[in-house]
């Protein structure tokens, strides 16, 4: 092994013991997390956010209007490539997410999650719907801020897969502000990368991936917003995806007709 594979390898470790050790003080935090106000709860977020991606020598740039701190009923609606998806969004702005109920049973990941307020679905029962947009209207309600992908999945980054309607009526219900965000991945050359996407993949296999990442890019862009009741669900599903496909310059690939019960599977 040449002396540079080396410093790679040592690099690579010191890298992953950091981040472990970052996940155990951000879990250590969590118990805490619940109890706080919202102001310092975002504060929070976004320090240890920002603090993963310094870890893993990522670069963070964000363009377009950001939500203000003041502004009420704030939904982000975003393409989904990979698990960093959730930490690049907590750095800029903290949000609580729906996610897959399977992330519950990741070490560590899992409990920190649960912890910081996630709201969990499981994918087997697709008549759900209506009792997770009503939890997620009262979190609305009460000051909270949700972040949802509505693919469904990951995709690679080549594409968008279409967005489910089914987790918006949340939004027109609660007359919420909807921002459509971007997001792309960028290799230390400034190229695409399909390096950070989890598909085909387990968790462990994905960071690994990453590890051997001298450093890569990560861009959100917020775009205009839009109001939801002056929209029903179908419609801020599709001109958020084209928004998004517009920006990304992606095509959108569809699987069959939308089901009324359908919920993404993550």
């Amino acid at each position: 092994m040449t002396g540079h594979a080396k410093t790679n390898k040592y690099l690579q470790l010191f890298r992953f013991v950091s981040l472990i050790i970052h996940f155990i003080s951000g879990l250590l935090q969590s118990f805490i997390y619940p109890h706080l106000n919202h102001r310092t709860q975002h504060r929070m977020a976004k320090k240890w956010a920002q603090r993963f991606l310094r870890i893993l020598n990522i670069q963070l740039r964000y363009q377009g209007a950001l939500p203000r701190d003041d502004q009420a009923r704030v939904i982000l609606v975003a393409n989904h490539i990979s698990w960093l998806d959730v930490i690049a969004i907590l750095a800029v702005c903290p949000v609580r997410f729906v996610a897959k109920s399977e992330i519950l049973s990741w070490p560590i990941i899992g409990k920190l999650s649960d912890n910081a307020g996630t709201i969990f679905i499981a994918r087997e029962k697709r008549n759900d719907t209506l009792k997770i947009n009503q939890i997620l209207s009262k979190l609305l309600m009460a000051g909270d801020r949700i972040a949802i992908f509505p693919e469904g999945t990951t995709s690679d980054g080549t594409h968008l897969l279409h967005f489910h309607a089914s987790l918006l009526q949340f939004a027109v219900a609660s007359k919420g502000l909807v921002c459509p965000v971007a997001i792309q991945y960028r290799d230390s050359m400034n190229q695409a990368t399909t390096v950070t996407a989890y598909v085909n993949v387990t968790i462990a296999q994905s960071l690994q991936l990453i590890l051997q990442q001298p450093s890569c890019h990560v861009e959100l862009t917020f775009l205009a917003p839009l109001h939801g009741e002056e929209k029903n669900r179908r419609e801020l599903a599709r001109l958020t995806e084209q928004a998004i496909s517009h920006q990304l310059a992606l095509p959108v690939v569809r699987k069959g007709l939308e089901k009324s019960s359908d919920l993404p599977s993550e």
